[in-house]
Formats: structure tokens, sequence, C-alpha cells
């Protein structure tokens, strides 16, 4: 029985133009670096024309990046609602849940759901982390530094550095406060 050939077209300019932007490089670096024109790197990258092997293999070198790389799925990870595991950051007063995979180095995502009163806790803390990001779905969240504070309503967002001392709370005596916090790198994995 012969083998059909798949139907589906290979995307890998995207892939190439990414590898080419992490490290800095511009389209005429890459094309002085294996000898093909600006234009020709252009097309590759917009999936435009469909290069050999050889020059495949060439554009790779250029950017150090394995050839394989182009062919292997794209890793996806699910966490569905109701699977999220309960964690605790910090404080009391708060339902937290992990909406990334346990594991995850790179960032995690956790969603607060804070009683009325819910902090943080009275001492400032910190985080092993470069970036905490904070957006209120609903209520309000006071968030507390050293030397101010930024009161956050629906729909606010706020980006401050992990290492940064802080706490947080829960100004309102009746409402619950819903919050997604993202956290870049994560500071621990689960």
């Amino acid at each position: 029985m012969p083998i059909a050939a798949g139907q589906q077209e290979l995307r890998i300019g995207a892939r190439l133009r990414d590898a080419r932007q992490r490290q800095g490089l511009t389209i005429d670096q890459v094309a002085q670096s294996t000898g093909l024109t600006k234009g020709f790197i252009s097309r590759i990258e917009r999936d435009v024309t469909s290069p050999s092997v050889s020059t495949l293999v060439t554009v790779c070198a250029a950017l150090s990046l394995p050839v394989g790389e182009l062919f292997t799925a794209p890793k996806t990870d699910v966490v569905r609602r109701d699977d999220a595991p309960a964690i605790q950051l910090t404080g009391h007063g708060a339902a937290e849940r992990l909406l990334t995979p346990r594991g995850q180095g790179r960032v995690q995502l956790v969603r607060s759901v804070i009683e009325p009163g819910g902090t943080g806790g009275a001492e400032l803390y910190t985080l092993n982390c470069e970036v905490e990001v904070v957006h209120v779905l609903r209520g309000t969240l006071r968030v507390q530094f050293s030397e101010s504070a930024t009161l956050l309503a629906e729909g606010d967002t706020l980006t401050f550095s992990g290492r940064e001392p802080h706490s947080w709370l829960n100004p309102d005596d009746s409402v619950s406060t819903e919050a997604l916090w993202v956290i870049v790198p994560a500071p621990w994995e689960s």
C-alpha cells in the first residue's frame, strides 16, 4: 500500500523568525551569515517559500537552532478549573488555586478568592521572582508597599517586582475579591 503524503502544510517560518529575534539578529545579519538574500530569508520566515533541506540546515546553523526543533509539536498543558490544586502563598482569608501546571518554572498563575478582610499578613513579604502582576477580576484589593499603597478596583492591574516588600488586603467588609496573580519566574515549583 503506498504511503500518502500529508495534506497539512508545514509552517516553520514563525519558529525561525522567533529564534532570530530572541538572539537580537536582523534579517540582514542572517542573510550575510548564510549567503542568502534578505528577501529570501523574509519569504522563508513568512512561509511564502519552502527552503531546500540544505538551505534550511544553513539557516538553522546560523541561528544555532537544531533543525529538529522546527518539526516538534508544541507542548501544551491544560489545567481545568476543578482540577487546579489548592495552594497557600501567604496570609489568611484567601482560597488560592494554582492555574499553571505543577513544575512549571517559567511562570505561575494563581487565582485568589479573598474573603472580606483577607490579607497577605501584617508583615510585608517578598517573593523570589522578577515580576508580579495582579489583576482584579471582582471587588477591590489594596496592595501595601514599604512607602505607599495602591487600591485596585475591578479591572485594574498592578505590575511590580516580587522582590519589593509588599502585602495585600481585601478592604471591603462584605464582598469577596477575586484576583489573578502572575508570577515570573515561578518562585517555587510544586
